[in-house]
Parts: structure tokens; C-alpha cells; sequence
């Protein structure tokens, strides 16, 4: 069984550090990154399939050179085999389409110089841009199947089908049961939940985890760099030259009102750090 999963890297904002140029397009080279949190759960998913039926897993990115990072961030986490970053200039300020195009390209790629694909798995969306999109246009470029929302997935690999859980339209009370035809997609929901309940995929979980720990060191010899040319692409139909989306403005996100009032107590006044112990009492106490 082998599977793809599909990462990026986000900006990070809790470092405040977001940085854009003059036409509103994200400098990713300039803005500290992380890994999408969404893909935490595909990546999750995709290691229950090795642990329960075997085979291998590659993490794939599109991205800056900094986006190495994040693939052996990937390996580390959920033991990632090995890692392709799809990366050069004429690839930078790409939307979504054309993210598409790239990472399309890739898996085909990927086909040719290293063997079939059984399954890709991609996040719900991203932190930066929330579309929700780049999963389903890439399976759409591949021409496979695809479920999206998917909290629960089983294998058959004699039957090659793949089964799943899914929320119907992001609805946690109501869930339907679908199948699929490998090679497919899947975009896993944040409420997928990884399960081991055999002994034996316990152990292997175990035994996995302590052989990446050596790999995810040497990530760089397990990393593999394809660009534009590597993958056959016509410049003008990827990058911001392929992107039809067209930033109009990029505003600042207001910070919300504050809703409690402060009271501000100096430590030195006894009176003072009196009421404050009488008021939080009741709470320490357990009560309402």
C-alpha cells in the first residue's frame, strides 16, 4: 500500500512576523512557517493505513526551499518514509489552481520514477487561505475519486476499495458510509481520530517510530527537490502567471473587543489582595 500525503507550510502568526508585498500576495520566504494544523490529520490517517496494512508513505509539499522543515516536521510526527518538495521561483504566488497543477504534476512524477499510488491524502484546508480547495482540485486534475470529511477508513487491499466515514457537510450528528475505488482521495475531517486496537498494530506503531527517529535526523538525504522543469510544466500556466485569482486588498484582522472588565490590584495592598482571595474562593472551593 502506498500513499501520499499532502502538506504545506502556513504562516505562523503567532509570531506576528506576517509578511506581504505590495500587490497583497503572501512573502513566504519572509514569514516564519509551520505546518498546517489541518494536515496533522491526514498525516494521522495515512499512518493507521501503514500500520494496519503496511507498505510506504511520502510526504509531498509545494513551497519555498524552507518547506524541507515542514516535510521532516511531517516525518517525525507520523514517520513519513520520504519526502518530495516540488519548489522554484517560477512556481512562487501560486492559487490554488495552480497549486493544483504543480502537485498533480508531482504525483505523476512520482508514478513514474518510483511506483503506482493506492492512495493521497490531504488536509480539510489550510490556516492562510481556508478554501478548502487544493485536495479536491488535484484529485480533479488526476481524474480519481475523492471523499471528503472523512472521519473513520478502512482498506480492502484484495478488493482495492477503500471504505469510509464521512460528515455529511461538516455535520457532526449526521454521517453516511461510502466507498471508493483505489487509487482515490482522502481529506480527512479535524474529528478523525487514528485507531490501533489490535496488539499487533500497536507494535508496529512502536517499531515505526523508533526507526524514524534516525531518518528524521538525516531528513535531507531522504529528501527529494523536483522544480518546474523536473515536472514538464509550461511556466505560464503555473505561478502567478497560471493563478486566475486576483488579490484585491488584504486587510488587517481587527482585534476583538474585550468583554470583561480589569481591576487592577497592587500586590502590596492588603486590602486589596483581600477581596481579590474573597472573590476567587467560592471558585477554588468548586463552586459556581
Amino acid at each position: 500500500m502506498r500513499s501520499i500525503v499532502l502538506t504545506k507550510g502556513v504562516p505562523d502568526f503567532s509570531e506576528g512576523a506576517v509578511s506581504f508585498d505590495e500587490d497583497g500576495h503572501l512573502e513566504r520566504g519572509k514569514t516564519p512557517t509551520v505546518m498546517n494544523p489541518n494536515d496533522g490529520f491526514a498525516l494521522e490517517a495515512a499512518l493507521q493505513t501503514r500500520v494496519r496494512h503496511g507498505g510506504h508513505v511520502s510526504g509531498m509539499s509545494m513551497g519555498p526551499p524552507s518547506y524541507a522543515e515542514v516535510l521532516q516536521e511531517a516525518m517525525e510526527s507520523v514517520y513519513t518514509d520520504d519526502s518530495y518538495l516540488l519548489t522554484d521561483r517560477e512556481l512562487a504566488a501560486s492559487d490554488t489552481w495552480a497549486t493544483s497543477i504543480t502537485l498533480s504534476a508531482g504525483l505523476e512524477t512520482y508514478m513514474e520514477e518510483v511506483g503506482d499510488i493506492d492512495l493521497v491524502f490531504a488536509g480539510f484546508k489550510s490556516a492562510d487561505g481556508e478554501t478548502g480547495q487544493t485536495g479536491p482540485q488535484t484529485a480533479w486534475a488526476m481524474g480519481w475519486p475523492i471523499v471528503t470529511h472523512v472521519i473513520a477508513l478502512e482498506i480492502d487491499p484484495d478488493e482495492r476499495r477503500l471504505r469510509a466515514k464521512r460528515l455529511v457537510e461538516g455535520d457532526v450528528d449526521e454521517i453516511e458510509t461510502v466507498e471508493a475505488p483505489l487509487p482515490c482521495f482522502v481529506v480527512t475531517d479535524p474529528e478523525f481520530e487514528p485507531t490501533y486496537r489490535k496488539a499487533s498494530h500497536r507494535l508496529t506503531h512502536k517499531r515505526l517510530r523508533a526507526e524514524t527517529e534516525q531518518r528524521a535526523a538525516d531528513h535531507e538525504e531522504h529528501l527529494t527537490t523536483w522544480g518546474h522543469e523536473d515536472l514538464n510544466l509550461d511556466p505560464e500556466y503555473i505561478g502567478l502567471d497560471g493563478s486566475p485569482t486576483i488579490v484585491s486588498s488584504v486587510d488587517p484582522i481587527p482585534k476583538a473587543p474585550s468583554e470583561r472588565d480589569a481591576t487592577m490590584v497592587d500586590p502590596d495592598d492588603p486590602d486589596g489582595m483581600t477581596e481579590v482571595l474573597d472573590q476567587l474562593q467560592p471558585y477554588a472551593a468548586g463552586g459556581d
